[in-house]
């Protein structure tokens, strides 16, 4: 649920970036970009799926047989009850937040190199977001 709100605001954010710099096919690098957001945050989930694993001591390579999970299965995977205390909390949350914040790095990074063409650096990394969050509040303002 989360990267899928984040997913919303990386195309937007992509879309005005590349149309205030007047970049030609606007949507193709949109899509690109969400599309690379997606890929990430896929990697970055099935990762999370076989680490949990790991720490639960299942055999993930399936040498045995008996390990027949996907991802719809999650219902079991609980890392707080088997750590306990802050660490299962702590590890929850990273694996809650890792996948769409590495992804957004990921749609971030091709939008600064592939799409404005910009050094990478911290700053022309992030820009562009304080003006994207101002659009979006301004939207919701009654016209007079």
């Amino acid at each position: 649920m989360i990267g899928g709100v984040v997913m919303v605001f990386v195309a937007i954010w992509v879309f005005q970036s590349a149309a205030r710099a007047k970049v030609d096919n606007v949507l193709m690098w949109t899509a690109i970009c969400a599309v690379t957001f997606f890929a990430v945050q896929a990697l970055f989930v099935n990762f999370n799926v076989y680490f949990i694993d790991l720490l639960n001591g299942t055999d993930v390579n399936g040498s045995n047989g008996e390990y027949e999970r996907d991802l719809a299965s999650v219902g079991d995977r609980k890392t707080q009850d088997d750590i306990g205390g802050f660490g299962g909390a702590f590890l929850s949350t990273l694996f809650e937040l890792l996948p769409p914040a590495v992804g957004f790095l990921a749609a971030a990074f091709v939008r600064n190199k592939f799409v404005l063409k910009e050094a990478l650096t911290i700053p022309n990394l992030f820009s562009g977001l304080k003006e994207m969050f101002a659009s979006i509040k301004q939207s919701f303002k009654e016209s007079q």
